[in-house]
This record gives C-alpha cells, structure tokens and sequence, in this order.
C-alpha cells in the first residue's frame, strides 16, 4: 500500500494506517532531523510534532501529489522553527549549580553522561564521522537541508524543490555550493596537523 492509500485509510478511519505511516518513516524522517538539528532529543520531539501535523492537517492534503515531500516540508519547517526558539532562548552555563549533595554541589555538567563509542567503532570511523557532522553541523542552513535531502535521503532535484517551495534551478546551484562548502572545509580539515 502506497502511502496516500495509508493516508486516505487513516482519514477513513483506519487505526491502522497512521502508525504504519509512522513506521515506515520512523528511520529515515528522524535521521534526516537528527542531521539537520545535531541534536537527537530535539530530532525526536520535532518528529512527533511533525506527525502529529500531519495527522492534524491529514483532510487537506492533495491526494494527487505525493506524501514524503509534503511529509518532509512538515519536517523542515518545524525544526526551523525549533532552532529558532532555541537560539532566542538564555543559555544556563554548564558549570551552574542545581543543587547539593553529600560531595557538594551539583552541576549540570556532572549530569551529562559520557559519550562513549561503542566497542565495534574504531577510533579513526568516529573521528571521520564526528568531523563530518561538524562540517555539515556548520554549513549554512539553507545548504546544509538540501545537502541532507539529496545525499543523504536521496530525493530528486524536483522533490527538495518542493519541499522547501524554491525554483530547481536555486536547489541545483545550493547543492552545488553544499558539496563545494563541504570540500573545502574537509580539505581544510585534512590539512590541520594532528595535535592530539
């Protein structure tokens, strides 16, 4: 079943069709905001709020066009908005207290668990994945999406144009500005001397 079927069936009522609509955009919507955002907890509050639209908003959509893109402007813009309210917001200082104990007093920093790999990574894979996220972490918005769009979750020109409501020529010279960003800062980032 198509995925406008499984809409069409959950506007008709069918307690089925929705979660098997979640289900199979579980992985790839949520890894898709977790690039984008850099942040897992906000990636999985912005991908139940992004269903929780379409659910909302299911009876206007156009049974003639396809869903993923509609799904994915959703998407898009909830975590615009998200980043937006995020950096308006006050920052807390890591080393703030937030209480007391036997030890002394408690920081957030002494919250925050370790980020330890796993066993089977080497240590050279997560540097080259840590340093890869932090280019694209760093890329300007508007190229870091349809970086992430095209490569990443491999939508077609026509698709990313639609989801983020630009002309296709604009999505192929950003794309073409992402990859050139990327090189650059990944040449640049090859280049640095090792000082660890």
């Amino acid at each position: 079943m198509n995925d406008n079927e499984l809409l069409q069936r959950h506007i008709d009522g069918d307690e089925q069709a929705f979660p098997a609509l979640v289900h199979r955009y579980r992985k790839e919507l949520y890894n898709f905001l977790g690039r984008f955002t850099g942040d897992p907890t906000l990636a999985e509050d912005i991908f139940q709020e992004t269903f929780l639209q379409l659910h909302l908003s299911a009876g206007a959509f156009d049974p003639t066009r396809r869903l993923k893109p509609w799904l994915f402007t959703i998407a898009a813009n909830k975590a615009r908005d998200a980043m937006r309210k995020r950096t308006r917001r006050q920052a807390v200082p890591l080393n703030a207290t937030i209480g007391a104990n036997e030890g002394g007093e408690t920081t957030f920093i002494d919250l925050i668990p370790a980020n330890i790999p796993q066993p089977s990574e080497t240590l050279a894979n997560l540097e080259t994945r840590r340093a890869v996220q932090q280019i694209i972490k760093d890329m300007p918005e508007n190229l870091r999406i349809v970086l992430l769009l095209n490569y990443f979750h491999e939508l077609a020109y026509k698709e990313i144009a639609e989801i983020l409501g630009v002309p296709l020529g604009t999505i192929k010279s950003r794309l073409h500005a992402a990859v050139k960003y990327f090189a650059k800062r990944w040449k640049a980032a090859a280049e640095l001397p090792d000082h660890e």
